[in-house]
């Protein structure tokens, strides 16, 4: 079996079982939720599986849990070989998802901003940042 094959087997393996701060993330970012933009979640960019990826922004979203302790030094050489190519990689930490989620949506807008993707005017939450926690716009 290709290389190829064997990665969109696995990813299609991971969609099928994404972690609680995946499920969580993908929540607010599927279907063009997120200010319009189109994201991907465990799909296959540059021989790797991205958690999430938009690729008008060739940005990558990788959260981090209990499996990628003691792999840091592996995670940045992926990282680093990524943006050789023209990727940016935004990484974070499954407690980040949980307890700075506001921020995480911030962070991820103002990346495709910046990288030039169109987005739809952000949805502020009552403290002036990111969508709001509820999910939906105009709830």
């Amino acid at each position: 079996m290709r290389q190829d094959d064997l990665r969109t087997r696995r990813a299609r393996e991971l969609r099928r079982q994404m972690t609680p701060a995946e499920q969580r993330l993908w929540t607010h970012l599927r279907g063009r939720r997120f200010a319009g933009f189109k994201l991907r979640r465990q799909t296959p960019v540059a021989g790797y599986i991205a958690d999430f990826y938009c690729a008008k922004a060739k940005l990558i979203i990788e959260t981090d849990g209990e499996s990628h302790a003691g792999k840091e030094e592996k995670d940045e050489k992926r990282k680093q070989a990524l943006e050789e190519i023209g990727f940016r990689v935004l990484r974070f930490w499954d407690t980040n998802i949980y307890d700075d989620f506001n921020e995480v949506l911030e962070m991820i807008w103002e990346e495709c901003v910046a990288r030039g993707a169109s987005p739809s005017p952000l949805p502020l939450s009552p403290e002036g940042r990111g969508e709001c926690e509820g999910g939906r716009r105009g709830q």
